[in-house]
């Protein structure tokens, strides 16, 4: 009994002192919008029966819910444990072995000063222990006396001069090696990351080796949309380049791996809701209720905004003032301005609330740096409303844009053979010039883009190589899967994403889209006439919410935001203010209408509309305006004149679709007539 007693407690030594630990090599990420999931590989010799494998030099922030092996074949797992060893740590300062060797070189080379002083020091007393040559055996002249005199007194000042400049520099170097060494010292206090370690214990029938694949999540990582939206000019198409901005903060360095992006974020609750139903009672008119919340699913932090800016408006697209934005969990918030528009800064917390009488609460992701926010009514809480005006909400959106899959409609490259010309163009594959190229060297699946380039508009990039023409191919930067929740775009390329907190910017795709360019004015909001450029069929790309750089004729000509969530159907981007067209709007005056009838009162208004293109281009123009529209029974709104606009009776919207010619001017009016009771009020 006793021996047993002994080996029982003699086990659990007996297996950790076999305990094996195994490196394992990163072989790709998912990088999701919050988090990521690390695939790792690994080889291991296992002897018959239980075995217990480390895998070390792992992120210490990983979820241990998430751990995953697979490639186990006939080996069975008894137990997955995660711990973190705070003693073995990696160095996720790439610079700290740099400043290790210099340390190194320094110290070598005061040691081979030391070594020059001795031999000088040395020199110094033979000369000094040997100063009266001979002089036992001859009386030396005096001549002979001053050139031994001579000789010591010059030889001896070299030495010590010798040895004081080489002392300079021993102190030089250990100035340089006290530098390093505090630097290292800092490095070492704050970039060290302790590892995480996942050990499993195996069950193998007989000796074998497993080559394993072990999978997790981490935190504190993720990757943000990011946008370069480029037009040449008016009628150019569209060049919009798809990136995703990844940063991570694991503490391991992700050195040369395979990178996909997903859609998907695991972090979200997927538990479908469950619905029953709703009674009604009665209840007293001071009992405090819920204020309503709206929070917005798929949009996802950015660590690396520090500052929002952004405009308020009501469901009409009107400027809300006086909206209270707050970052949530914190006092830190402002109010918007008479134009709807605030900034605030946002050092910490990642989530803004938007509240104001009357609408509903709203809760959003800080995911730009640009957050327009659109407030919608709470019914409940409206006692009374009267006149609700109607905008647009097309106005300002941005828009990402229409792909061609590949290739340019109506050109179909299959090798040299289909450009008929003798000798060949001048092929240029995703920058690189290719020489002798032929039909199967590219799989056509892969083309992103085609270019044909002709004349003055390929010599002035190429030169003399492109007199038979350049066909200028772009290749897909990654592959898009889909998948039943979510998308993955797996980079072709792989990529270095270094443990710091850092952005490295991905290029996903860039896709080239026909656009539609026209001017927009609304002067019942302001006076600007902005440049606009709509996209179709922007659905199939799988498009986030982020921000976009917008360069218009070569120049940088702002930022803004996308984010197809709020887009119904085509995409409309700004591409700035244009003032050299103007449009005004004025109340014209009714003298002839009358203020009161009955029990009523009647309120008469009639608009002109004033367009003037001071360009030497005709320009086509979107002129929009709105009529109310009564949500109370004792409102009335008719008598209505919309002269030439097209009229959305459900909203109200007057659209005018106009076509100037140079330096010429247009007018167009509206009116209409609004009915209630008199001593009451409304909101025209």
């Amino acid at each position: 009994m006793k021996n047993t007693v002994i080996l029982f407690l003699l086990a659990p030594l007996f297996l950790i002192a076999n305990a094996t630990k195994t490196p394992s090599k990163i072989k790709e990420v998912t990088v999701y919008q919050n988090g990521a999931q690390i695939t790792r590989t690994a080889s291991c010799l296992l002897q018959e029966g239980s075995n217990e494998v480390i895998f070390t030099g792992l992120s210490h922030k990983i979820d241990e819910s998430s751990i995953q092996i697979s490639g186990l074949g006939s080996v069975s797992i008894l137990s997955i444990a995660y711990n973190i060893n705070y003693l073995e740590k990696s160095e996720s300062n790439p610079k700290i072995k740099e400043w290790e060797n210099q340390i190194k070189a320094l110290e070598e080379e005061i040691s081979l000063l030391k070594n020059t002083i001795a031999g000088l020091e040395e020199e110094e007393k033979v000369i000094t222990s040997n100063r009266i040559v001979n002089g036992d055996s001859q009386v030396l002249d005096l001549e002979r006396m001053k050139q031994i005199g001579a000789y010591y007194r010059e030889r001896i000042t070299e030495i010590k001069n010798e040895i004081f400049k080489t002392n300079l520099n021993i102190n030089t170097y250990n100035l340089e090696i006290n530098d390093l060494r505090q630097q290292l010292a800092e490095a070492n206090n704050g970039s060290q990351t302790p590892q995480g370690e996942i050990t499993i214990t195996f069950d193998a029938p007989i000796t074998t080796t497993l080559n394993a694949t072990l999978s997790y999540l981490v935190k504190d990582a993720g990757w943000v949309p990011n946008y370069d939206i480029k037009s040449s000019g008016l009628n150019a198409p569209i060049s919009l380049a798809y990136k995703g901005n990844v940063y991570q903060n694991t503490g391991q360095d992700w050195k040369n791996v395979k990178i996909s992006l997903s859609t998907g974020n695991p972090q979200y609750n997927i538990s479908k809701p469950a619905i029953d139903a709703h009674y009604l009672n009665f209840v007293s008119a001071y009992d405090k209720r819920k204020v309503a919340t709206t929070s917005k699913k798929g949009y996802a932090f950015n660590p690396y905004v520090k500052k929002v800016t952004g405009t308020v408006t009501d469901e009409s697209g009107a400027p809300l003032p006086g909206v209270n934005i707050v970052v949530k969990g914190t006092s830190m918030g402002t109010s918007s301005d008479f134009d709807g528009n605030y900034t605030l800064e946002v050092p910490s917390g990642k989530e803004l609330t938007y509240s104001y009488i009357g609408m509903h609460m709203q809760e959003l992701p800080i995911y730009s740096s640009i957050m327009n926010v659109r407030m919608e009514e709470d019914a409940q809480r409206l006692e009374e409303v009267v006149v609700t005006g109607y905008g647009t909400a097309a106005v300002g959106s941005v828009s990402p844009e229409r792909t061609l899959n590949g290739r340019v409609a109506g050109v179909s490259i299959r090798g040299a053979s289909s450009i008929d010309s003798t000798p060949e163009p001048l092929y240029i594959i995703d920058g690189v010039p290719i020489d002798n190229f032929t039909e199967g060297d590219l799989d056509e699946n892969e083309i992103q883009d085609i270019e044909v380039l002709k004349g003055t508009n390929a010599s002035s990039i190429y030169g003399n190589r492109s007199a038979n023409g350049v066909v200028v191919i772009t290749t897909k930067k990654s592959q898009m899967q889909e998948g039943a929740t979510k998308t993955e775009f797996a980079i072709k390329e792989p990529y270095t994403i270094l443990a710091n907190g850092g952005i490295t910017a991905i290029e996903v795709n860039t896709f080239k889209m026909t656009a539609t360019y026209e001017y927009f004015a609304a002067p019942v909001l302001n006076d600007n006439v902005y440049l606009t450029a709509s996209f179709k069929d922007w659905e199939q790309h799988q498009l986030l919410p982020g921000e976009a750089n917008i360069y218009f004729e070569g120049i940088y000509a702002g930022k803004t935001v996308i984010d197809p969530y709020t887009t119904k159907k085509e995409m409309i981007l700004s591409l700035g203010i244009e003032h050299n067209i103007s449009v005004t709007r004025q109340q014209d005056r009714n003298f002839k209408s009358k203020p009161f009838v009955g029990s009523n009162r009647i309120v008469d208004r009639t608009y002109v509309l004033e367009v003037k293109n001071n360009k030497n281009i005709p320009i086509n123009l979107k002129l929009m305006d709105r009529i109310p529209k009564s949500q109370n029974k004792e409102i009335k709104v008719d008598d209505l004149s919309t002269n030439n606009a097209e009229y959305d009776v459900s909203k109200g919207l007057l659209t005018w679709n106009m076509t100037l010619g140079p330096k010429s001017v247009q007018k167009e009016n509206f009116s209409f007539q609004v009915k209630f009771p008199k001593g009451r009020y409304i909101s025209l």
